[in-house]
């Protein structure tokens, strides 16, 4: 073998590498949606959460990277470790489609219809069209799949540059022997093991023994026992992830390396048997790109029905290698594992921030309560929620940034900004309740009331904006149309009740049926819950923006109120409900 074939190797390698992470990124963004509806199926029913991880590893074409999302979603809390081990090994299987796209190169016919399936031939078709979708097209999604076809034209590439450049080994007694020493299955598990490891990729390793097998030198003999420390291998990839994770996100890695040590133990050892005790002839055949490809699938489907039945006692068997904690660990609201699949972060941030509305929500129902009877017990809950809020920011505000900084499609990007602008109002809004509920603190301690006429103004108005905010509520967590429309009309009302009770207040004041110490705290109140609506009006501007595909919430709330006979309607609906007397 020449300098110059080595460096074929070399660059042929690289290509390959190259394309299948072009590839499986491009896919990941593509798919995105898809792999949202295939998370959110996640059970405990085990064929459920099996055919998840292979539906998701299918999809990116990564068994690591599945496995990684999982490490993820059980350091989150997201995921229980029982339903992580079903998507393992899912996942497991879901990754051996790549060794059936890479057999393709193994067509050999005179046949011009079957030469047409050798990707020789169609990959240029596929990099052209490729091209053109990146270099031509505006939209994000075309430009995704053309990054599609780019990645598989180059990994085809990659793998018919390495076929060629090791083509010349078949006459190298040195190569020869190599793979002669590998027919002993403990070293050839060995080799499968380190090679992956240092890849970190089974896909990308069977590929390399594919190309390798192209100069009819590795037989299944030596071919079979690579296979198997190749799933060995992929692991280092969990392992490496779970660095700094919870004890359940440490279990689920362990899962993964146990389920193939296990699976792998039990296989080399029957391949052992029938290889000494029968010597089948087959073994000692050339493998073919196809063979490869059905040993790796026949190889992870074994595995599965053997130890997936088992999963309970997997499950008792890592949680005795990783003992339970003396002190309760505290689970991640967001992990960064799930940066590797922007399309998943953003859902996660989604849920996340959906727990944030809820948490701002309430503590303003508590504040409200608060102005009827003062508790200790309730106010503490109110800072309690205002705190917990602030940290939802904090955290969901620096996870979004940084993944705004990825490589998002166009909704994915607008949904992150509407993301973080939200998450600014809802925390003004739990800071509001702390405001409501110190005013409250303050009439206490001097000793004043409200009056009965402006208990009964205040009672109209609080029924309001805990309206607005239930319905800003549902329109965020729910994105429900009808909610997203009721909010701007209610708002309007707000605006105008305020008006109006401030007027009847300095009214009272001048008749002398209230004081002006009461008066100040009672403009601050109002000030408090014209802000809570102008708020939840922000929240539900974004969402219309969001689904407009139009970021101007100014420009798109005018045209609402001038435009919209149901704005209208609706404004004149709770003008009636929200009268004062």
């Amino acid at each position: 073998m020449s300098i110059f074939n080595a460096l074929n190797l070399l660059g042929g390698l690289c290509l390959f590498l190259f394309g299948m992470n072009l590839m499986g990124e491009a896919l990941e963004r593509r798919a995105g949606n898809g792999l949202k509806t295939l998370l959110g199926k996640l059970t405990t029913k085990k064929s459920a959460g099996f055919l998840t991880g292979l539906g998701v590893t299918a999809v990116i074409q990564s068994s690591s990277a599945t496995t990684v999302m999982v490490v993820g979603f059980v350091n989150s809390g997201l995921l229980a470790l029982k339903q992580a081990i079903n998507v393992i090994m899912g996942a497991n299987v879901g990754t051996t489609v790549t060794a059936w796209l890479l057999s393709l190169s193994g067509i050999d016919s005179k046949n011009t219809f079957v030469q047409l399936l050798k990707p020789t031939s169609f990959t240029p078709i596929l990099a052209l069209v490729g091209v053109i979708f990146y270099m031509f097209c505006k939209s994000g999604k075309k430009k995704d799949t053309g990054l599609i076809l780019l990645g598989f034209a180059t990994l085809m590439f990659g793998m018919d540059t390495m076929s060629a450049a090791v083509s010349g080994l078949k006459d190298v007694p040195e190569f020869q022997r190599l793979f002669l020493m590998f027919k002993n299955p403990i070293l050839g598990v060995l080799a499968g093991t380190i090679l992956t490891a240092i890849i970190q990729s089974s896909s990308a390793s069977v590929g390399i023994l594919q190309a390798l097998a192209m100069t009819g030198q590795v037989s299944y003999g030596a071919a079979i026992p690579i296979i198997m420390g190749q799933n060995i291998g992929t692991c280092i990839t969990a392992i490496l992830s779970s660095i700094g994770t919870n004890k359940n996100a440490k279990r689920a890695a362990l899962v993964h390396l146990s389920f193939n040590v296990i699976g792998t133990t039990v296989l080399l050892s029957v391949f052992s048997v029938v290889k000494y005790a029968f010597a089948p002839a087959l073994l000692d055949e050339s493998a073919s790109l196809v063979g490869i490809a059905v040993a790796h699938s026949v190889f992870n489907i074994i595995c599965t029905i053997l130890l997936l039945p088992m999963s309970s006692l997997l499950e008792k068997l890592v949680i005795k290698l990783v003992p339970d904690a003396k002190t309760p660990e505290k689970e991640q609201m967001l992990d960064e594992r799930l940066l590797t699949t922007p399309a998943v972060a953003l859902e996660r941030c989604r849920a996340v921030a959906a727990e944030m509305a809820k948490c701002s929500v309430e503590s303003i129902c508590c504040a409200v309560d608060t102005l009827k009877e003062y508790s200790p017990k309730i106010a503490a809950k109110v800072r309690e929620y205002e705190e917990k809020s602030d940290n939802y920011e904090d955290v969901l505000g620096s996870y979004l940034v940084k993944l705004s900084a990825l490589q998002l499609d166009e909704r994915d990007s607008a949904e992150a900004t509407i993301l973080l602008k939200a998450i600014g109002d809802f925390e003004r809004i739990s800071d509001h309740s702390v405001n409501i509920l110190e005013s409250v603190e303050e009439m206490n301690g001097k000793g004043i009331k409200l009056s009965g006429e402006a208990l009964k103004e205040m009672t109209v108005l609080t029924d309001a904006v805990k309206e607005i905010l239930s319905l800003s509520l549902s329109a965020f967590v729910n994105r429900d149309e009808s909610s997203v429309n009721s909010v701007e009309p209610l708002e309007q009302v707000i605006d105008r009740l305020k008006e109006k009770i401030r007027s009847r207040h300095i009214l009272r004041l001048q008749q002398g049926d209230c004081t002006i110490e009461v008066g100040f705290v009672w403009s601050d109140l109002l000030t408090d819950f014209e802000r809570i609506s102008d708020h939840c009006s922000n929240i539900a501007g974004g969402i219309i923006d969001f689904e407009n595909n139009d970021m101007n919430i100014h420009e798109n709330l005018r045209a609402i109120k001038a435009e919209s006979p149901e704005f209208k309607e609706k404004t004149a609906e709770y003008k009636k409900k929200y009268a004062l007397s």
